[in-house]
């Protein structure tokens, strides 16, 4: 086994070989031909647009994705893996508006207008911009998915499939057309499903006017109505109240004037009782059909209006208790007129704003101008009316068109509906059939979602999409719905129908059944959430082809997407499949949540507030950006703030200790091999150690392994990855860090192999891939192996515990302690303490308090345990030790009360810590403090672990060079650190030597030639000490010749050992034969020579 593995290791750089090597062995496909002919996993992967670059979000979903079908794939699956494209709808009309500069639908289709083609020819160019810097993206991050047999939602196979999923809605009686308030976009000019206009709300600032509206039958007496659209006031045709609320008639102390409002909002406009009269008060339902004066005159001509209606949807928590309505701008005002009889379902639309947001020549005052630039001229014309009563801001939650970053109005469109409240119970039990992680977002969000789930616009007024394929008549009396192309050619009698965009379809008509000429489609195309909802149909182009494949794949295995997605992927998709199957179109979900810039603040392009990902990965690694965003709040459905520091801190504290592991594993391997002898695979010598730590690695790795298949297989990769993380800890800092000398060979060749072959995998088949291999069933923990794993966590902790009083106290880690005094709660851990002595060292061992100590305890306040007093907040009869404060020694060395310990606590578990100084310990952290200094210098010389050297020392450190004439040569104290030192190396030179392998000598030994590979002046407890690393090499006697030591010098180290050992080396020197003895004529090193 090669053990020259470098110390400094480019993640990245290991990626990018990878890569190549997958490329080379064309891995992923050649994974799915091995798994050809397993049990199927369904898995639909929701299309991006490709007009943007993918970002953290799409890397993080990307993530998840590919974690979850390759462990599937692992456990005996096939998974088919196709990536999917989202090519239409507003992402791309969008971009080709402001590229062309198109202002209105008239600078496409009206005279002088481009034309449909020419626009969807400049669509068609855009859609797929971005698709080779998504593939690089993608494949970079190391996910598995085809490119090469994606879907598109523009070809002409999923259009069709499209059109069907449309028709088996139409002949269910579940589309219809109507007019409707929706959510409008005046930047794309076409409306938004709810869901949509859900996705982007933002704080924002709008106007706050109260406006007094005069009663017809006492004129001097007015309504006062609250509004934060003024713009909606010329359009005004009702005042709305609740009619369980109390109201009161008053006159204005100040103007003398007579306002009508709800008398739990006087606070809206006084401070004080003093500043205004109650002359009456009614309920609400008393002022029902009461008139009052228009504010404009443009539509006072329609009967019924301008009157006052009650409902219950207005608040007494803002504004007047009463609402100015607009019916056609707002889906409550509409709802409350038509039940107040304001407005008629078939009547004439009071909607005079035009696509663009403006005012049309219905308001021929303000006509051209748009909405949110009307506000103050109309609250201008208002004050100058003498009808505004108060005017402030407000500041709250508004939405936003998702695409264009504009604010979105409600606005009355003609519009084609999905009657999803007709499947609204089927919804709810197909959503409880599901299995969602985590669980809370289908329970609460996604199922009051459906709860209230509203009839789905599915048009737009738009040209680059799918075309509804509706053919109606003049008056909409007769309605043919096509399902398929092969339909619309006997329908039409054309034969030459192949793309299904609006410029190839709309020349198509259908001669009417009934008389009524030819039956022309309808301008509208589908929202592109219907498309992607029909993902699961289309992307087959089922049911025209691949149906057994359909039916053996839905509903899908699993999905995963982000938690934006529960009012619009995961809804359509369910929507969907619940209309046509009567079923959920996906049995396992992972719903991630946002990952937003470090400010919080949504990752923005123009903002810059994010770093590029591909600079993140060229600098830390695909794996680090990986495992940062699946170790992370953002799998449990929460928002991340991303900060590149995080993926640092992954590769600091996990890759590069994990990789010093593997490092330090080959290089002890390549000893052995060297040393012994092979080293192979043997799992029945790990398995039938003794050693406890063997024993636990061994039993936490097939803990791991199935808690990894019972957390997998229930989709929480929330728990996995921690479990994982922790088992790299246990692993480098635990295991490794225990064993070193077992595993450098410092116990003898029998535990130097048993420790290496603990670290190996068992033997298998030798594949090209590693991802090409089965999951591994778990070995059976056995109840001995349980108990010792709780034997090493009790230990782990005990060592923590020790480690945070240390922190707390200061006190370095390389200082040795006193004692350790353990006290634990279980009996039966007290063994468990004796057999871990040799590791941990605790001088006395305490598991439990009897009863009748306890009451003592809680009677005096104090209790002896172990030689120590506790009292006070040191020990909870609970079981459970809070607070870090100090434990009074009490020994037959030490009377009650001469010093005190330090006490932290964990559940059932108290440490003591005797951190007291004397000379034997003292020395014990001068030794230590020597061998740290001494590994450090071999890894700044870049020495491996086989390079054999020897240690030299000197304590006659010459000054340094000083320009200072008051410098002292030697500090104050120095000389006694320097003979603190020098006694220290003498009586610990054992403890060294098994800690370095080799002796400490003196400089003054080292033999004339000698190859130096370092020399360095450190700091060891206040003293300065030269210490040399030199290239282990043959010494001799003074009397040895210069010839022979010439020979032997040149003689390869690892041969001359080699002969050494056999017995005496023979040579020619001279033309003599010359018989040389190893501890006579040469030694095989300089502390050989020095210890004879």
């Amino acid at each position: 086994m090669d053990g020259d593995i470098a110390e400094r290791h480019s993640f990245p750089q290991e990626e990018e070989k990878i890569l190549s090597y997958w490329k080379e062995i064309d891995a992923f496909k050649e994974s799915l031909r091995l798994s050809e002919g397993k049990p199927e996993y369904s898995f639909y992967d929701g299309p991006p647009f490709a007009t943007g670059l993918p970002h953290y979000g799409h890397i993080l979903a990307g993530t998840i994705k590919d974690v979850v079908t390759r462990y599937f794939h692992m456990c005996g699956h096939h998974i088919v893996r196709r990536f999917g494209w989202d090519t239409h709808g507003l992402p791309v009309e969008y971009e080709i508006d402001q590229h062309l500069k198109i202002k209105s639908r008239s600078d496409v289709t009206g005279p002088g207008g481009i034309g449909i083609a020419a626009y969807n020819a400049e669509c068609r160019k855009i859609v797929m911009r971005y698709a080779n810097e998504w593939r690089h993206v993608v494949e970079r991050m190391g996910r598995w998915i085809d490119f090469d047999n994606d879907y598109k939602t523009l070809q002409p196979t999923y259009m069709e499939s499209v059109w069907w999923v449309f028709r088996q809605l139409f002949d269910q009686g579940l589309v219809y057309r109507g007019v409707k308030v929706m959510p409008f976009s005046t930047a794309t000019q076409t409306p938004l499903s709810n869901f949509e206009a859900g996705q982007n709300y933002k704080d924002v600032q709008d106007p706050a006017v109260i406006i007094s509206f005069p009663l017809v039958e006492e004129p001097e007496a007015s309504f006062l109505a609250w509004t934060t659209t003024p713009w909606t006031l010329p359009s005004n045709l009702a005042l709305c109240v609740n009619a369980e609320f109390d109201y009161v008639k008053i006159r204005d102390a100040s103007s003398g004037k007579v306002w009508v409002l709800a008398e739990s909002r006087l606070s809206e406009l006084y401070k004080t009782p003093q500043e205004y009269t109650v002359i009456s008060k009614c309920k609400g339902a008393d002022l029902r059909g009461k008139r009052y004066v228009p504010l404009f005159p443009y539509f006072a001509q329609m009967p019924n209006v301008h009157q006052v209606i009650c409902d219950s949807y207005v608040t007494s928590d803002s504004g007047t208790g009463i609402v100015h309505c607009a019916p056609y701008f707002g889906e409550d005002d509409n709802r409350v007129c038509l039940a107040g009889g304001i407005i008629q379902k078939e009547g004439p639309i009071v909607c005079p704003i035009d696509d663009r947001g403006c005012f049309t020549a219905e308001v021929p005052e303000y006509q051209g101008l748009y909405v949110k630039d009307a506000d103050k001229v109309i609250t201008r014309k208002l004050k100058e009316m003498g009808r505004l009563v108060h005017q402030g801001t407000i500041t709250h939650q508004y939405p936003f068109c998702y695409r264009s970053e504009t604010p979105l109005i409600y606005k009355a469109v003609p519009s084609w509906f999905i009657d999803v409240p007709k499947v609204k119970a089927r919804l709810v039990a197909n959503n409880a059939a599901t299995y969602w992680v985590p669980d809370w977002v289908k329970e609460k969000r996604f199922h009051n979602w459906l709860q209230d789930a509203r009839e789905w616009a599915v048009s737009r007024n738009r040209f680059w999409g799918t075309p509804i394929p509706l053919w109606v008549s003049s008056d909409f009396e007769e309605v043919i719905c096509v399902g398929s192309v092969e339909e619309l050619k006997q329908l039409s009698g054309r034969q030459d129908v192949t793309d299904l965009h609006r410029e190839n379809i709309d020349p198509i008509t259908i001669p009417s059944r009934k008389g009524k000429g030819d039956l022309h489609r309808v301008e509208e195309v589908f929202d592109c959430w219907f498309e992607s909802g029909s993902m699961p149909y289309a992307q087959l182009h089922y049911p025209f082809e691949n149906q057994e494949l359909f039916e053996r794949s839905f509903p899908a295995d699993f999905i995963a997407e982000g938690v934006d997605q529960t009012r619009g992927w995961f809804y359509t998709l369910m929507v969907l499949s619940t209309a046509l199957r009567d079923k959920p179109a996906f049995k396992n979900l992972i719903v991630n949540g946002l990952v937003l810039a470090s400010d919080g603040r949504k990752m923005s392009k123009r903002l810059r507030n994010y770093p590029d990902p591909l600079n993140v990965v060229s600098q830390y690694g695909a794996d680090a950006l990986r495992l940062f965003l699946i170790n992370s709040p953002v799998v449990h459905a929460e928002n991340l703030r991303f900060k590149e520091e995080g993926v640092q801190a992954v590769v600091k504290e996990v890759f590069l200790p994990w990789y010093n592991g593997f490092r330090f594993f080959l290089q002890n391997s390549a000893r052995f091999a060297k040393e012994v002898g092979p080293i192979m695979r043997d799992a029945a010598l790990a398995y039938s150690s003794t050693n406890a730590m063997d024993r636990w690695v061994l039993a936490a790795s097939s803990s791991l392994l199935q808690f990894v298949q019972t957390e997998m297989h229930a989709y929480r990769l929330s728990t996995v990855v921690p479990r994982l993380l922790r088992f790299i800890d246990d692993l480098t800092n635990w295991y490794v860090r225990f064993n070193r000398k077992r595993l450098k060979g410092s116990k003898g060749p029998v535990e130097w192999r048993t420790a290496l072959c603990t670290l190996y995998e068992p033997e298998g088949e030798r594949l090209a891939s590693i991802h090409f291999y089965p999951q591994q069933q778990p070995r059976p923990v056995t109840a001995e192996e349980a108990r010792n794993q709780e034997a090493v966590e009790r230990m782990q902790k005990v060592i923590l515990l020790g480690r945070s009083i240390r922190e707390k106290h200061h006190v370095s880690l390389k200082n040795p302690l006193r004692s350790v005094v353990v006290l634990h709660a279980d009996p039966s851990s007290g063994p468990t303490w004796r057999a871990w002595r040799s590791t941990s060292r605790p001088s006395s061992t305490c598991t439990s308090l009897h009863p009748a100590e306890i009451d003592a305890f809680q009677a005096t306040g104090k209790a002896t345990v172990c030689g120590y007093e506790l009292a006070g907040d040191d020990i909870k009869v609970i079981q459970e030790f809070e607070g870090s404060e100090t434990v009074k020694h009490a020994s037959e060395d030490n009377p009650p009360g001469s010093r005190t310990l330090p006490v932290f606590g964990a559940a059932q578990l108290i440490v003591l810590l005797d951190m007291t100084v004397d000379q034997q310990l003292l020395e014990e952290g001068f030794a230590r403090s020597l061998i740290n200094r001494v590994q450090k210098l071999r890894k700044r010389a870049a020495l491996l672990v086989e390079d054999e050297i020897e240690v030299y020392v000197s304590f006659e450190v010459p000054p340094k060079p000083s320009l200072d004439p008051t410098h002292s040569a030697a500090p104050a104290g120095a000389a006694q650190a320097k003979a603190a030192v020098q006694q220290a190396v003498a009586n610990r030179a054992a403890f060294i030597r098994e800690a370095l392998a080799q002796p400490v000598l003196p400089k003054s030994a080292i033999p004339a030639g000698a190859v130096v590979l370092a020399q360095a002046v450190e700091e060891v407890g206040g003293a300065e000490v030269e210490i040399t690393l030199v290239r282990l090499g043959p010494d001799f006697p003074a009397q040895t010749p210069e010839g022979v030591r010439a020979v032997l010098s040149s003689m390869r180290y690892p041969i001359l050992r080699q002969q050494a050992t056999a017995g005496p080396i023979r040579v020619r020197l001279d033309g003599r034969a010359l018989e040389l003895v190893r501890g006579r004529d040469f030694f095989l090193s300089t502390a050989e020579r020095l210890a004879l």
